[in-house]
């Protein structure tokens, strides 16, 4: 069965970074987009970054532009979200998502905490 494992997140100062992972399996994971969501506190879920398949292309929420990058390594299963220059309003569950056949598959989530 499908299952997304989140790992990475922490307590980090403003301006800080952090990088985020999901590890995949169950699926064909080279062959399907990935994408990554977040929720805040008293927030709605919120998509971050979205990644093809081939990695070819990427798309970003306004917010995180220019300071966020998503990318992906097929071999390793893994679908990774770089966060640089973190912000308190960064402060979220952040979340990777597969859709599989208009279904949607969510890891556990991990807390990413900025504050100084």
């Amino acid at each position: 069965q499908v299952q997304l494992v989140e790992s990475g997140g922490g307590l980090v100062q403003p301006g800080g970074s952090l990088r985020l992972s999901c590890a995949a399996s169950g699926f064909t994971f080279s062959t399907y987009f990935m994408s990554w969501y977040r929720q805040g506190p008293g927030k709605e879920r919120e998509l971050v970054a979205l990644i093809s398949s081939d990695s070819i292309s990427t798309n970003y929420a306004d917010s995180v532009k220019g300071r966020f990058t998503v990318s992906r390594d097929n071999a390793k299963n893994t679908v990774y979200l770089q966060m640089n220059s973190l912000k308190p309003e960064d402060t979220a569950v952040y979340y990777c998502k597969l859709r599989k056949l208009w279904v949607d598959y969510w890891g556990q989530g991990t807390q990413v905490t900025v504050s100084s």
